[in-house]
């Protein structure tokens, strides 16, 4: 089959990249033809995605529209594999190539900021569906800036984005959350897909060892993700007292990214080391792959304290291949793999409380023989969730729609 794989970048930036950079292999091992269409070569400080040299690839920012898109119908692809573009008017003319599957990472269509969030007057998950009535939410709400252009502006993509999804012969999902939210928006629920994904890094790695080390020894926790302010780095530096003095054993978080809040975040952290000594704080920025598989190996829990409603937080998985257990608000998709009392705790979601998060910690780490059966249950739903399955439910998908 030849499958032109769409995408706003030719980047491996973020959870859409990351995913692209394993699927697109994936399937040239099964036998396909890939070719990418994309609008820019950005963020430029990130690698390119894994394009063979002889593979076709066209750059709408170079080429210009006309000329990528004829370069894509040239080539002739039994099937176009999106995953979201810039402009809705780079996406249409592209769909007049050939049948379509979009992949649903994000809420592409459905919120005006894409956030899916309230952040007034508490951070809070928005289960609305997307319409002209989000308009008078906007401002009330402070679901986005405060511009009124940008408002109307966004507020059109979005409402654009929706319309060419109509075109697409099949929607895929990696969370029953996901596929909810594009069947509430009045799409058919035999052309939404949940196609979960796990790691693609198969097999479980060896056993979190912290129950048999010292009972004075700091519990080591982690953060791997974006640092922006909805992933909710705040909220869990602010828990990290109570967390403490209930446990009364030090304790070591790890922040392993970077975004926009880092600063403010670093100047929070050392507050909280000043205040509460037995509190440690290290940032270790973005780090590659081994690195992140070496912090999983020496963590004791994972903590994803976002305040937006997850597509599914693939992290999680990734730290159960570990036998880490996780700690997270009950937002968004990640109760597709998160269950209290099996592999972690889920804390309140609506809305994400501090309070709620340093429960759900101490919950976790409060009884080693407790810790040490989320462990095992970590390990054990985190082979519940393969790539490989996830690309064996896409090919067949991929197949009906071709077909």
């Amino acid at each position: 089959m030849r499958i032109a794989i769409l995408n706003w970048s030719n980047r491996r930036f973020g959870g859409t990249g990351t995913y692209l950079s394993t699927v697109m292999p994936a399937l040239r091992r099964a036998g396909h033809q890939i070719a990418l269409l994309h609008e820019v070569d950005m963020p430029s400080e990130h690698p390119v995605l894994p394009i063979p040299d002889s593979a076709s690839a066209w750059s709408v920012s170079t080429l210009g529209l006309d000329r990528a898109v004829d370069g894509l119908r040239e080539w002739q692809p039994d099937l176009l594999y999106a995953h979201g573009l810039l402009e809705p008017s780079v996406e249409g003319h592209a769909l007049d190539v050939a049948p379509a599957v979009f992949f649903a990472h994000d809420y592409y269509g459905t919120c005006i900021s894409g956030q899916k969030t309230f952040n007034r007057p508490v951070v809070t998950p928005c289960n609305r569906t997307f319409g002209w009535q989000c308009l008078a939410q906007y401002y009330p709400r402070r679901c986005g800036g405060l511009s009124p252009i940008t408002m109307v502006q966004h507020f059109r993509r979005q409402r654009d984005r929706l319309g060419l999804l109509e075109r697409y012969q099949a929607i895929v999902t990696h969370s029953a959350h996901m596929q909810q939210e594009y069947v509430k928006h009045g799409f058919t629920p035999t052309r939404v897909y949940n196609a979960s994904c796990g790691s693609a890094l198969n097999g479980s790695a060896q056993s979190c060892a912290s129950p048999a080390r010292a009972a004075d020894q700091a519990w080591r926790l982690l953060f791997v993700g974006r640092m922006d302010r909805l992933k909710g780095g705040s909220e869990l530096l602010h828990a990290l007292p109570a967390v403490a003095r209930q446990l009364r054993r030090p304790l070591h978080l790890t922040f392993a990214g970077d975004g926009p809040q880092r600063t403010a975040w670093e100047s929070l952290a050392s507050d909280v080391g000043r205040r509460e000594p037995g509190i440690q704080v290290a940032f270790r920025g973005w780090v590659g792959q081994e690195t992140i598989e070496d912090l999983y190996a020496h963590s004791d829990l994972l903590v994803l304290p976002s305040l937006w409603p997850e597509p599914l937080a693939l992290v999680g998985l990734e730290a159960g291949r570990h036998r880490v257990p996780a700690v997270a608000y009950d937002v968004g998709g990640i109760s597709d793999w998160l269950e209290s009392g099996v592999n972690g705790v889920l804390a309140p979601g609506d809305p994400p409380t501090v309070e709620g998060l340093a429960d759900a910690i101490v919950a976790v780490l409060r009884d080693p023989r407790t810790h040490a059966t989320l462990c095992h249950g970590a390990g054990r739903r985190s082979d519940e969730f393969s790539f490989d399955q996830h690309l064996r439910l896409l090919l067949q998908v991929f197949d009906e729609v071709v077909q």
